[in-house]
């Protein structure tokens, strides 16, 4: 058994589909043991003051690692990387010691100020809590200072496995982060108190990049710290590196102030924001993070060898595929909100008014996956074609619309009765206290929209055109998905006469016996309208997926296919 993983984990890689499918596989593991997590920490404390400060301290360390770790990011890495490979592995070998080495030196000295300098920042971040509260969001931040130089190390050293085509490890690596969470919670937190869930975090991290070491060193790739630094090398890295870190920046901005306007609003707000974000990140990571991750390697080789046919190809079948599972996990998922969240989250302490705002979340969460999958893909495509200031531009104006529809949404919540209660009846939380943090994941979304909008307008201006050829998989899969859709929903009025959904086998039960009705219905309509991405989808599993070697060829014949 430990001989045929340690093969699976060493098997190399090839093709969109196989690889896609294996980080799916991994993902839904990883995603699985997060579910996992989260019941165990809402059970615990429910949507409480604790989780509140928990998830709080995350906030500046997961900044520093987007502000620093990720110029070390494996999207910027990877090109340079393929060509140094292409001349000698020597080369590679002295770049990965020059970034590595710089990486170190900047993280550890501004990890230090900033574990300094956190009793002042920390009041800004969370204003609503009090003066024990921010204390406590201190201690945890400053031990989980650590999480951003191991996560940025396993970035860098992620840039080598993609290319090997060694998708495995890396796709284990956030299952085992998601291990030492849970050890933080179940076994360090019974003896340290809150501090023990931090240190789980920085266990997790450790984990993170510890399954990736073996198979670096076995390619003689493993960094070491280095002082002799080529600074132009370094220079070159960080000037494709800032657009993007930038980006991301403006992505934990935005989470920055929604987690201090959450402090401000009802106890337990951050922690139904941040569950519920968790929540859709589940389908989010399965397909949208699965075939952007498995596409960016080949994406990024077809465009530096000057095939663009065969890059805008590529492009075209991930959206497919991607737009194939998309919209049926946004119907599913909105019509079995409050049964999902009350099976993975309803225990302990996290009880029925819990479920039904964080259900109300996850709904206008999923709103915006399809674009927040789409935004995955298509910029990976500008990276991969060398272009990293179109996705910052589009990122910081998204960001600044979805930060501004907080606070009009907000205001509108508490001034206009009206909206108020129709935002309450239609996501079915009306008589519910702390309704008005629902603004927060609309904000979100209204952002996502605009993001997605125009990354697809400028990338047809630049690189060809996408949203006509899969039109026809948005219509097939949308009209299976509306079919299966419908059916689910009248199963759980069916059910709903025929179990008690007061109880976790009742409630269990409804959710699967609509679910499969409605997804039985939904592969027979998808079969009836003879879907290419259905067939497709059965063959790739039929050749066994990853454990084909042939190279990625696009199945669709060339950016005209359907």
């Amino acid at each position: 058994m430990v001989a045929r993983i340690a093969r699976l984990l060493g098997r190399e890689v090839r093709g969109l589909h196989e690889a896609a499918y294996l980080l799916g596989a991994f993902a839904l593991l990883s995603q699985l043991l997060a579910l996992i997590r989260d019941r165990l920490f809402a059970s615990s404390f429910g949507a409480s003051e604790v989780l509140d400060i928990y998830y709080a301290s995350f906030r500046i360390p997961d900044l520093l690692f987007v502000s620093i770790a990720s110029f070390v990011s494996i999207y910027v890495l990877i090109p340079l990387l393929v060509e140094k490979l292409d001349r000698t592995d020597g080369e590679a070998k002295r770049f990965l010691n020059n970034v590595f080495s710089s990486f170190f030196l900047v993280l550890t000295l501004v990890s230090l100020l900033i574990a300094a300098l956190a009793p002042v920042l920390v009041p800004y971040i969370v204003p609503g809590f009090d003066a024990e509260q921010q204390r406590e969001v201190v201690t945890l931040t400053r031990i989980m200072l650590l999480q951003p130089f191991l996560l940025g190390v396993s970035n860098l050293l992620a840039s080598v496995t993609q290319i090997k085509g060694r998708f495995a490890l890396y796709a284990l690596s956030p299952v085992l982060y998601n291990f030492g969470i849970i050890g933080g919670l179940l076994f360090l937190y019974p003896i340290m108190g809150m501090p023990g869930l931090a240190w789980g975090v920085v266990v997790g991290a450790l984990m993170h990049v510890s399954i990736q070491v073996p198979f670096i060193r076995s390619q003689g790739l493993l960094p070491r710290v280095t002082m002799r630094l080529n600074l132009a090398e370094i220079w070159h890295v960080v000037r494709l590196s800032f657009p993007r870190t930038l980006a991301l920046a403006m992505n934990q901005i935005v989470l920055l102030v929604f987690v201090a306007i959450g402090s401000t609003l009802a106890v337990g707000s951050i922690a139904v924001f941040q569950l519920a974000t968790h929540l859709q990140s589940v389908p989010l990571a399965i397909i949208g993070v699965s075939y952007s991750v498995a596409a960016f390697p080949t994406l990024a080789k077809l465009f530096s060898s000057g095939q663009r046919e065969a890059f805008l190809a590529q492009i075209v079948t991930a959206a497919r595929h991607i737009l194939f599972w998309a919209i049926p996990a946004v119907v599913f998922v909105i019509v079995l909100r409050a049964q999902l969240v009350r099976v993975i989250l309803g225990a302990g302490e996290f009880g029925w008014g819990d479920t039904r705002l964080t259900a109300a979340a996850l709904a206008l969460f999923m709103l915006s996956l399809i674009e927040q999958m789409i935004i995955l893909l298509l910029v990976r495509g500008f990276y991969a074609a060398g272009n990293t200031r179109i996705p910052l531009i589009i990122n910081v104006l998204s960001s600044g619309v979805a930060i501004a529809s907080a606070f009009l949404f907000l205001g509108l919540f508490n001034a206009s009765t009206l909206f108020r209660e129709t935002v309450e009846v239609l996501l079915r939380v009306e008589g519910l206290a702390g309704t008005e943090v629902l603004m927060l994941p609309l904000a979100f979304t209204v952002g996502m929209g605009v993001n997605a909008l125009l990354l697809m307008v400028l990338f047809q201006r630049r690189y060809g055109e996408v949203r006509a050829i899969v039109r026809p998989t948005v219509g097939v899969s949308s009209i299976a998905s509306l079919a299966g859709g419908a059916v689910a929903y009248f199963g759980l009025s069916i059910m709903d006469k025929v179990v008690d959904s007061n109880t976790f086998v009742g409630i269990f039960t409804q959710g699967v016996v609509a679910g499969v009705a409605g997804l039985i219905v939904w592969g027979l309509v998808l079969k009836l309208l003879n879907s290419t991405e259905l067939e497709e989808a059965i063959e790739a599993l039929r050749r066994r997926g990853f454990l084909t070697q042939k190279p990625f060829v696009p199945e669709d014949g060339g950016p005209t296919g359907n």
